[in-house]
């Protein structure tokens, strides 16, 4: 049989079965919020929810629930968030809940063998690409900084390797010009939300089967780290203001300066030309850094202990010397 393609999916639901399924969902972050959301209003039953536990946030660091716990506690729901996924108790639970198929988007938690057999059709993971493009934990990220133009969400049986088990289901999505990872993120969970609605009720209704995956056009996108973060001036203005929209709005891209750390939000590429790389040059009305092409003019900063500000803002109350560098070289 061949996959569920729901490309038509941004601007109409799939269609719907009226079979249902014992179903966990399993997920973190907001990412996965208007998954639940979609599942909760569907004809499946959500017998319990599976998420990270409670964490600390905020400048308090009170321990705060997950989006997606947050969301399941107020719908009256049963949520699970053991310490440990591979622990004998945590599969007992499972196991105690006859479960028919399990939803997981962005968990954030490898699964062992033993606990993605517990329920009878799997587990079914919306993932944020094309697959097999962009295996692992930062496929948002990494399509824009590599420049895709098309990139969109996967849904697919959980294996035991990274990414690599069967195919249910596709949704396709333009990277615009502009996008940051939180835009195109968010477009991606609404159109990937009804995805995975299809993709269970197809499941449930025995109309689909999973296809292997190609084994031609792997590629990885590995978590994002602060050194991966860090901004080269020297790289053309392209690569410069693709990575920076790919860490916005989170973590951020940054650079080193005189004043500490920089985290700097998108950039506007310049044909100004003659500015050494990381070179600043304040104008009246905006800051330019010079990068291994033509200079970027910079958009919002977070400089450290304060709140982002306009980079004219911060330049106004920063008063840079006439040939500051930014990332630790000089012109």
């Amino acid at each position: 049989m061949p996959t569920l393609d729901c490309a038509r999916a941004r601007s109409q639901p799939c269609p719907t079965s009226e079979f249902a399924l014992r179903i966990l969902f399993a997920g973190t972050p907001d990412a996965a919020v208007p998954s639940l959301r979609a599942v909760l209003d569907s004809a499946h039953e959500v017998v319990a929810v599976l998420s990270r536990p409670d964490a600390p946030a905020g400048r308090g660091r009170k321990l705060t629930a997950s989006p997606v716990a947050a969301l399941a506690r107020s719908s009256g729901l049963t949520v699970l968030t053991p310490d440990s996924v591979s622990a004998p108790a945590f599969l007992a639970e499972l196991t105690a809940l006859d479960l028919e198929a399990a939803a997981v988007v962005g968990y954030g938690k490898l699964l062992p063998q033993p606990v993605l057999d517990a329920p009878m059709h799997g587990w079914i993971n919306l993932h944020f690409s094309l697959l097999p493009a962009w295996r692992g934990a930062a496929p948002v990220q990494a399509a824009i900084r590599a420049g895709d133009e098309l990139t969109g969400a996967t849904t697919f049986r959980l294996a035991a390797g990274m990414d690599t088990g069967p195919v249910y289901g596709v949704v396709t999505e333009t990277v615009r010009p502009a996008d940051t990872t939180g835009q195109l993120l968010g477009r991606l969970a609404e159109s990937g939300a009804r995805l995975l609605v299809a993709t269970l009720d197809g499941i449930a209704d025995g109309s689909l089967q999973p296809r292997p995956q190609p084994a031609e056009g792997v590629s990885l996108a590995p978590k994002v780290t602060p050194e991966s973060a860090r901004i080269d001036w020297a790289a053309p203005a392209l690569a410069i203001d693709r990575q920076i929209r790919s860490l916005s709005p989170e973590p951020g891209a940054w650079t080193d300066s005189p004043w500490g750390r920089l985290v700097l939000g998108p950039v506007h590429r310049t044909e100004v030309a003659g500015l050494a790389p990381g070179e600043l040059r304040v104008e009246r009305r905006r800051v330019l850094v010079g990068t291994g092409s033509d200079a970027v003019q910079l958009g919002d900063l977070t400089a450290p202990g304060k709140r982002a500000m306009p980079a004219a803002d911060w330049a106004r109350g920063a008063r840079p010397d006439a040939g500051t560098v930014l990332g630790g070289r000089t012109p």
